[in-house]
């Protein structure tokens, strides 16, 4: 076809999808644009996209015929209905062979099946999550695409060409984007991502609260902090951006931005998705799953205002030795966030488990070091780990983490000891080191758990004395039968 001379085209004009084709143009691809709102596609071709090679298109019929066979497409609509509608819309001008890729933060299970469902009709389709949002779309994001593998070789070039890029541990120079796995894979890795963003975040709105309410800092001095905390082991994008925006000053008032700013959080869902998969799996998500709920607490503005000249609790007492608290509050931030990455990844791999995916552990840090909102350099030594040790079990049990956790604890222990004092709330930081504890603790005390689950519905136990997957039950009250309740695990 003469007029085909896009190598990749994209629908959805908005900002992530802007900024990519912008990216991908910017090495030297061509690239076709489609907006359902057809106006948007020559304000782009005529505003930021003018003078660069880019075929706008006013139908999808003309849009798919100007592409390169295979054509290549990226839907960057928003996840759900959108997703489904813009392939039914699209599907009768493809051809067998061509690929479909959903660049948004789609539910991995909906992959999985318009997956299967357009492998049926001969058109390869992706799976991919972008992260590092408008500014790493146009210098450099974190891929992770997923789904039919034979179109990985097709899209891989753009792909790699577009991305982030890192120094491997060889030293070698990588890009942040590689094959995740089949159906929804690439969409699951990226939505666990995700829930570790919400958790970092929440970890670090914890450790301001600390530095805040205990050590009585303006936002300008903790700034300064996290400044330096940027230049250590908690090196990453989302310190970095703590660091500018604690230092930010309202223009309108000349008081610190973070001071102006109602205290609610919003939610897109994917830390919703996220705990909801580990509960399916039965992974103990805990540090996320607290993440998520403190931004539903947060939103109950109206009831916390009531609550609070209701409610008894300690009034803050300020630290006496204020750099030591300073340094106990950075060791406790960078221990909970190992446990946060820990927890990200027992998750990910009790899903692989469950779905028959092999995921590349390494390669998935590696994806992360670079472009994307969780980039850090904590990420390399994780990569480290899984390339020592590819079947670790738990990243809490790797010698390097393992050692940062016991060098870590003491002043995380003071910390969390220190808010319970004052009545300072730390989901996050707390729940880590309650997920730490449990998993170094041999026997808890879930025996009696079960004796309680044996008492009052004959659900059974199995004995300290006795092989495993052995089942007892108890007549505890000497007025039950013998028939007991069918043993399963969620």
């Amino acid at each position: 076809m003469a007029n085909a001379t896009a190598d990749i085209g994209l629908i959805g004009l908005a900002v992530m999808g802007e900024n990519l084709v912008l990216n991908m143009e910017s090495h030297g691809f061509t690239c076709a644009v489609y907006n359902r709102t057809t106006a948007k596609v020559d304000e782009f071709v005529n505003g930021r996209g003018a003078g660069k090679k880019f075929v706008g298109a006013h139908s999808l019929k003309d849009f798919v015929a100007s592409i390169k066979r295979p054509r290549k497409i990226m839907m960057m609509v928003k996840a759900g209905k959108a997703v489904d509608d813009t392939i039914e819309s699209v599907l009768p001008y493809l051809e067998a062979g061509d690929i479909l890729i959903d660049g948004g933060n789609t539910h991995f299970p909906d992959t999985s099946r318009r997956m299967k469902s357009l492998k049926e009709k001969g058109i390869r389709f992706i799976g991919s999550g972008v992260s590092g949002g408008e500014e790493g779309a146009l210098k450099g994001p974190s891929i992770m695409p997923g789904g039919e593998e034979s179109a990985w070789p097709e899209v891989k070039p753009i792909f790699q060409a577009i991305a982030a890029k890192v120094k491997d541990t060889d030293g070698s120079e990588a890009a942040c984007c590689d094959w995740v796995g089949p159906e929804g894979a690439g969409h699951f890795v990226k939505m666990v991502h995700n829930g570790i963003e919400y958790g970092d975040m929440q970890l670090i709105c914890e450790s301001y609260n600390l530095l805040k309410d205990l050590c009585g800092m303006a936002p300008a001095e903790m700034s300064q902090v996290f400044g330096k905390w940027n230049k250590g082991v908690l090196d990453s994008y989302l310190v970095e951006i703590t660091t500018d925006i604690l230092a930010f000053v309202d223009p309108e008032t000349g008081k610190p931005m973070v001071d102006v700013i109602l205290d609610t959080a919003g939610q897109k869902g994917t830390g919703k998705w996220t705990v909801d998969s580990a509960t399916e799996n039965g992974v103990p998500l805990t540090l996320i799953a607290e993440a998520v709920f403190s931004r539903c607490l947060s939103a109950q503005k109206a009831e916390r205002v009531a609550a609070a000249p209701l409610l008894a609790g300690p009034t803050a007492q300020p630290v006496a030795d204020k750099a030591q608290f300073v340094a106990d509050v950075e060791m406790a931030l960078y221990a909970a966030k190992i446990v946060s990455y820990a927890q990200g990844y027992a998750l990910m791999a009790a899903q692989a488990k469950a779905n028959g995916w092999t995921l590349n552990n390494g390669g998935i840090a590696l994806m992360w070091r670079g472009g994307c909102i969780i980039r850090s350099a904590f990420l390399g030594k994780i990569k480290e780990a899984f390339d020592k040790n590819p079947s670790l079990v738990n990243l809490l049990v790797d010698p390097y983490f393992a050692g940062e956790l016991g060098k870590a604890q003491a002043g995380w222990r003071r910390v969390v000891g220190a808010a319970a004092a004052s009545g300072i709330p730390l989901p996050a930081i707390s729940s880590a080191l309650a997920y730490y504890d449990g998993y170094r603790t041999a026997r808890l005390p879930a025996n009696l758990l079960q004796a309680q689950r044996d008492y009052f519905g004959a659900h059974t136990y199995e004995r300290l004395d006795k092989p495993r997957g052995e089942f007892f039950h108890t007549n505890w009250t000497g007025r039950g039968g013998t028939t007991t309740s069918k043993a399963y695990n969620v």
